[in-house]
């Protein structure tokens, strides 16, 4: 699975809208944006609960979040991104 995640800088005056779709775990449905550490940690732990997405994107989501962990120096215990549907 690609990656489509990419680092972004994250100034407090640019708006969510104002992301690109690379910022986000899910990037069509623009979910979980992963601009900094603390967006991660609430990536992983609402993973769950994102709605209206297929097993293909929830795939390639956790691939995103597992990217952007590395980059902001926090670690991923799930295996798989059916660890994290609870």
């Amino acid at each position: 699975m690609e990656i489509t995640w990419k680092p972004t800088t994250r100034n407090d005056d640019v708006s969510r809208s104002k992301l690109p779709d690379s910022a986000f775990a899910f990037p069509n449905e623009r979910k979980e944006p992963l601009t900094d550490a603390g967006h991660v940690r609430s990536a992983i732990a609402r993973f769950g609960e994102v709605s209206g997405v297929t097993e293909s994107e929830r795939a390639q989501a956790f691939e995103n979040i597992k990217a952007a962990a590395v980059y902001y120096g926090e670690s991923v215990r799930a295996a798989s991104w059916h660890d994290l549907v609870g």
